[in-house]
């Protein structure tokens, strides 16, 4: 929903009713993620995709369809060997979307929703999808770190939503969870769909050089909230790197490290280490390797600067554990020289870090093209 909250709010102010299509669950190599969405105003118009445009125009009929009964829908969309004219992904993949109807009478805490977003306070929506009793089909949650709003009909259920959606919203995931139909932990027949609304993820850029204005560039552009950091007050100007998000003057250690000790470090974060410089790079990466919460360390230089890198941080005490995780000299070999060329590569390693990727071109592969974070690049 977040990438249509602006259309929606629009039609939400105005006392319309839009109707919503959200993509729950995929399977295989489905085009678009779980949390992607549509949203069909008033009038028609269009915003937000569900699989890229393979099945957008059934599932427009379909949104204009609930907008008018308000009885939510779940359809599944795949494709088909049988009828070459049928509806489906030509991916080949599988996509369950939960179609409904948004009103300020359906949904009056959207409002509250988007100031939530709006002002990177974590917060998830549980919504029932599936449902014996068609009347829960629908009922929300809201879910946030320390209180919750709404009910989906039982006390059980909520208890347990609610304590399972706390752990998707702490990793910033988007899941199906399946219970029995009164919460039972051990059943099915009740589906909810949490979508989590996470604060942006963050990309934190060391050392204030040409090649780092093109790394804060790319991580803009891949959704980061990106922060320039330089000990250097002449190099670390906001004038330099017009793309990030904040450009802070201090030494990159003890900026890291109090960062860390705010909170303000999760399991996406990402750390690029440009500096090349040892009185900044070894303190630095002491703390950023020390850091298990830490999604991404990678670090710049030639091979000889790491293999030196490297002996100072085994001087310095770091375990071999903890090396494993740095990606140094960093970035996939695509062969730029570029800043502009190096910054995609480090983008991509990115990618492929957190995906499970292998950097191949796919045409040399074979299987699904898309992969589930985390998973092993065979």
């Amino acid at each position: 929903m977040q990438d249509v909250l602006t259309d929606l709010m629009t039609t939400w102010n105005a006392g319309g009713t839009a109707g919503v299509a959200t993509v729950v669950r995929t399977f295989r190599s489905a085009p678009r993620p779980p949390g992607a969405a549509m949203v069909v105003a008033p009038d028609g118009t269009v915003g937000g995709s569900v699989s890229g445009g393979c099945v957008e125009g059934a599932v427009y009929d379909l949104a204009t369809e609930v907008i008018r009964t308000g009885r939510p829908v779940l359809q599944q969309y795949g494709f088909s060997d049988d009828d070459a004219f049928a509806v489906g992904l030509t991916c080949g993949g599988v996509i369950d979307i939960f179609v409904e109807a948004i009103s300020r009478a359906t949904f009056p805490e959207l409002g509250e929703i988007a100031a939530d977003i709006a002002e990177d306070r974590p917060v998830a929506v549980a919504t029932v999808i599936e449902h014996p009793d068609a009347s829960r089909i629908g009922r929300r949650l809201l879910i946030r770190p320390d209180t919750a709003h709404g009910t989906l009909g039982s006390a059980r259920a909520d208890d347990a939503v609610i304590d399972d959606g706390r752990g998707l919203l702490a990793a910033g995931r988007n899941e199906v969870l399946t219970y029995g139909p009164d919460g039972q932990r051990r059943g099915e027949g009740m589906a909810v769909f949490v979508a989590s609304y996470a604060p942006q993820p963050r990309m934190l850029v060391f050392g204030a050089i040409d090649f780092a204005a093109a790394v804060a560039k790319q991580g803009s552009f891949l959704g980061y909230r990106v922060t320039v950091c330089d000990a250097r007050p002449v190099f670390a100007t906001s004038a330099r790197f017009p793309t990030a998000d904040e450009v802070v003057v201090d030494w990159p250690h003890r900026y890291l490290a109090a960062q860390i000790a705010a909170g303000a470090i999760d399991s996406r974060t990402v750390v690029c280490v440009l500096t090349h410089d040892p009185k900044f790079d070894v303190p630095l990466l002491e703390v950023a390797l020390r850091a298990p919460e830490i999604g991404y360390v990678g670090a710049m230089g030639s091979r000889r600067t790491h293999d030196e890198r490297m002996a100072r941080l085994r001087h310095a005490g770091l375990t071999d554990e903890q090396l494993a995780r740095l990606a140094s000299p960093i970035g996939l070999d695509l062969g730029g020289r570029t800043p502009e060329e190096t910054a995609v590569s480090i983008a991509a390693e990115i990618i492929a870090r957190r995906w499970g990727g292998h950097g191949r071109s796919l045409t040399e592969t074979g299987g699904r093209i898309h992969h589930t974070p985390g998973a092993s690049a065979n």
